[in-house]
């Protein structure tokens, strides 16, 4: 059988962080210069299919003994460069109207930035792959055929992202696929409580079933990035997955004049620990309407939305013109407009996925997978331009 198929508290980035941030994320952003191009650095293992090339470096770090690489793709219009560390998506590079590149997507120039206390203390999770199970779960445990499973209390008073040591923390294996990377991971079972990293009230169990993943991001001719993600598990278990990038189409300032609509007639409204109260309620006269594309505002958002079907998103800069539209088979979208970045909302994320907190919610869309099952699930950014001025 297939089965088809957020988010982090508030937090504050240490001085540590600023520091990476400004280095990392505004030099190739915001010192752009008119009619660049942006440095292609030598490669090695160089692949190329109907007229998109992929091609694997060493990075020259390790995590735990394991070498990092990264993976680059092209068509000549748009380059992604995507690490092992994490699956993350470290780099987007798209043109303006004016044929103009700029990276859309914030990261690190390396992966001790990911690893600096700073940001694991804050864990915007730029780019990664997350699961096992994305966005939170109530207090950190849930019922599954009569027995209860405890996880990580890492956004207290909630699990989040698959705990302390979540999939945006493990080095994947990769191999070159035509037109991308494909990334596995073998979860084992009684991940996402870490003994290392006390939990109140204590977890005992973690998430149950040896769960095998796999994500594979291909890129196309014509700017679309595809993210398909297949998990199978040993045991009765539960699994939403997702991938965590920010956009700015602007390539650097804030998103505040971004455009953005949600194909979604209704959200999941959430108590004050951001965990749904059950109710699918209508968006209709709410600051949660995007059915029509508006500017984002200062609205401080970190809502998921139940899509209607179809296109789930579509996000405009209008000063660039760059543009990027979204679907999915997921059923739920959680935008976040990053106001609680260190530099607040310097860039978005909009997260496709099963809604939060679903395994405690036997009226939302079921995200429990079994042993003879296949999780399966798709994503598509697709990049363009918009040429109105």
């Amino acid at each position: 059988m297939q089965r088809s198929s957020i988010r982090f508290g508030r937090f504050a980035i240490a001085a540590a962080l600023v520091a990476l941030l400004v280095g990392v994320i505004a030099v190739p952003t915001l010192a752009k210069r008119p009619g660049a191009t942006h440095h292609r650095s030598a490669k090695s293992h160089h692949h190329g299919h109907g007229g998109v090339t992929v091609t694997k470096k060493s990075t020259g770090e390790s995590v735990d003994g394991k070498a990092i690489d990264e993976y680059t793709l092209s068509n000549g219009k748009m380059t992604v460069k995507i690490i092992t560390y994490g699956g993350i998506i470290r780099e987007l590079w798209v043109p303006d109207r004016k044929g103009r590149e700029a990276n859309v997507t914030l990261g690190f120039k390396d992966v001790a930035g990911y690893r600096s206390d700073a940001y694991i203390k804050s864990n915007p999770y730029f780019g990664a792959i997350i699961g096992r199970y994305g966005n939170r779960i109530a207090n950190g445990r849930f019922t599954l055929d009569g027995k209860q499973y405890s996880l990580d209390i890492n956004n207290s008073p909630n699990s989040l992202h698959g705990g302390f040591e979540g999939f945006n923390r493990k080095v994947w294996t990769a191999n070159i696929v035509p037109n991308g990377v494909r990334m596995t991971y073998n979860s084992p079972a009684g991940e996402g409580c870490t003994p290392s990293m006390p939990s109140t009230p204590p977890c005992t169990t973690g998430y149950p079933g040896n769960v095998s993943v796999e994500v594979v991001y291909t890129l196309d001719k014509h700017n679309n990035l595809r993210m398909d993600y297949k998990a199978t598990t040993t045991a009765p278990t539960v699994v939403n997955l997702t991938n965590h990038a920010y956009w700015n189409l602007a390539g650097g300032g804030t998103i505040d004049e971004h455009e953005l609509r949600i194909a979604a007639s209704r959200y999941t409204p959430v108590d004050a620990a951001l965990i749904p109260t059950g109710e699918l309620a209508d968006v209709a006269g709410t600051p949660m309407d995007f059915r029509a594309a508006r500017p984002i505002g200062a609205y401080d958002y970190d809502h998921n939305w139940v899509l209607d079907g179809g296109e789930a998103a579509f996000l405009r800069d209008p000063a660039s013109g760059r543009t990027l539209t979204m679907t999915t088979t997921e059923p739920g979208l959680q935008f976040y407009a990053g106001g609680m970045l260190e530099t607040p909302r310097a860039g978005l994320a909009l997260e496709t996925q099963h809604f939060p907190d679903s395994p405690n919610h036997p009226g939302f869309p079921s995200t429990v997978l079994r042993p003879g099952e296949t999780f399966t699930s798709s994503t598509v950014l697709a990049f363009g331009v918009d040429h109105r001025p």
